[in-house]
């Protein structure tokens, strides 16, 4: 792929990415990935916890025609804080093939909201990494979730395995629908039908305003061959128990990650063995991003 050419920074990502195995249903979404920069046009915040190389718009596209994907969801990450304009710049110019999820502050107005909308935005995400950000977003969470509850937009929150038990509470009073980013992060070290990811199996069967991305097992796997065997058992947990409410993405172009560049057609070659039947493949990769967001269309 000529188009893939390594932009140095922090980290990069793959320069020639596999053509996928795995034939993905028309209209997939890949409903979590970034843009980032270029840092020229777009500086990235100056209390960033890091510095990512340069993913444009034009790259992500290319990156969506070869692994034969049709729309992306375009995540706002914490290196460019809460100026979106490198996200909005991206809806823009997407011809309404990409929707977003911004970051915004608690005194966000009705006016920047309807803006973000009208642009494409969808969501917010708030970070509850707690490496990665200087204080939880617990009181501008609660006050920007009734901001965009009007708009129907949903929340995207990102935390640790080990915090959820502190959090529950908290998530499960949110007034709109919730979406985990990666399956909360599991220690995938530890039995699928453990305490602790029977934890966050109890978040999303009792409580239905729950999703959850089947995302990023090169975040959580601990085998050094990164063929994610060990995370597969807990991905297609969630898939057969909530087909409905689970959405998939590249991650790319791979933010802050230290262990390795993964390949995005090997992370495609992992959808059929998380969602073993074309059904599934289609609520994952179709009908539950479309209604989440493109339900005018859905």
């Amino acid at each position: 792929m000529a188009e893939f050419q390594m932009d140095w920074g922090w980290r990069v990502y793959h320069p020639n990415p596999k053509k996928p195995n795995f034939v993905a249903p028309p209209g997939a979404v890949d409903a979590h990935c970034h843009v980032f920069g270029p840092g020229d046009k777009f500086p990235y915040a100056p209390e960033r916890k890091y510095t990512p190389c340069d993913g444009p718009k034009e790259k992500l596209w290319a990156l969506r025609e070869h692994l034969g994907f049709a729309r992306n969801v375009i995540v706002q990450a914490t290196c460019h804080g809460a100026d979106n304009s490198a996200l909005v710049d991206a809806l823009e110019h997407s011809n309404g093939t990409a929707r977003g999820v911004a970051t915004v502050k608690r005194d966000v107005s009705a006016e920047e909201l309807q803006r973000l909308h009208e642009a494409g935005v969808r969501g917010v995400r708030f970070n509850f990494v707690k490496r990665l950000v200087d204080k939880l977003p617990f009181d501008s969470l609660q006050e920007i979730s009734e901001k965009i509850a009007p708009l129907g937009w949903h929340v995207v929150i990102y935390f640790e395995a080990q915090e959820l038990p502190e959090l529950f509470d908290f998530f499960t009073s949110l007034p709109t629908t919730v979406v985990i980013d990666h399956m909360g992060r599991p220690d995938v070290s530890k039995p699928v039908d453990g305490p602790e990811f029977e934890l966050f199996l109890k978040l999303m069967r009792e409580h239905g305003n729950f999703w959850s991305k089947v995302s990023c097992p090169d975040r959580l796997t601990q085998q050094d061959s990164y063929q994610y065997n060990d995370v597969v058992p807990f991905a297609r947990k969630l898939v057969e128990t909530f087909p409905d409410r689970v959405l998939w993405g590249t991650d790319w172009p791979h933010p802050n990650l230290k262990s390795h560049t993964p390949d995005e057609g090997e992370l495609v070659d992992f959808i059929p063995r998380i969602a073993v039947t074309a059904e599934l493949q289609r609520k994952l990769l179709v009908d539950n991003p479309m209604r989440l967001y493109w339900p005018e269309e859905s």
